[in-house]
């Protein structure tokens, strides 16, 4: 199925979202890689406020190149989402719904989406100017010491996106493979 998202979304709004289905996410979407999630889960440590409102938030793990002239933004592929999971369950406690990332998650990351209704959606690694080519707008919110992790506001239209693990934790990466291997058995 293909679904079409907007963010900030709600945990009943994710709630029929499968593994495997496509989603076109439009809205506000937020970047921060590690460097960034440690400076969050810092904040909510010291009780400072976030740079952003978390509740139904999506943040998509990368660090986009500097923009040509013209251009909204550099290449935006994704970057490895394995890197936040030591800080992901905070942000999604929180209010994250969203995640935006490539490769595989943790029992505990996984476990927070499913107490929270919140999905993780793959983007397709090595094709960061297709990721581009949603963002409309882009300001630096936060950090910008950090560089290329500097957390962004994006402003996105019909980003194409893939659910690798929906609220229900059923995850894309161990279905398919078994889906796979079961034809075989045919």
């Amino acid at each position: 199925m293909e679904y079409k998202i907007t963010v900030p979304t709600t945990a009943e709004a994710l709630a029929e979202l499968r593994a495997g289905d496509s989603v076109l996410l439009s809205g506000t979407v937020y970047t921060a890689r590690d460097a960034a999630h440690k400076r969050m889960v810092e904040c909510i440590e010291k009780s400072e406020p976030l740079p952003f409102d978390l509740t139904g938030s999506a943040i998509y793990y990368v660090g986009p190149t500097p923009e040509r002239p013209g251009e909204v933004i550099g290449s935006a592929g994704p970057t490895t989402s394995g890197r936040m999971d030591a800080y992901s369950p905070a942000l999604i406690e929180r209010g994250n719904l969203v995640m935006i990332g490539k490769g595989a998650r943790s029992a505990a990351v996984v476990e927070a989406m499913r107490a929270a209704g919140a999905v993780y959606l793959g983007a397709i690694g090595g094709a960061g100017a297709l990721m581009a080519a949603s963002v409309k707008n882009l300001e630096v919110i936060a950090w910008p010491e950090l560089g290329c992790e500097a957390v962004r506001r994006l402003e996105v239209v019909d980003m194409p996106l893939t659910v690798v693990i929906d609220s229900l934790g059923n995850n894309l990466y161990e279905l398919g493979p078994q889906k796979y291997l079961a034809s075989l058995e045919c």
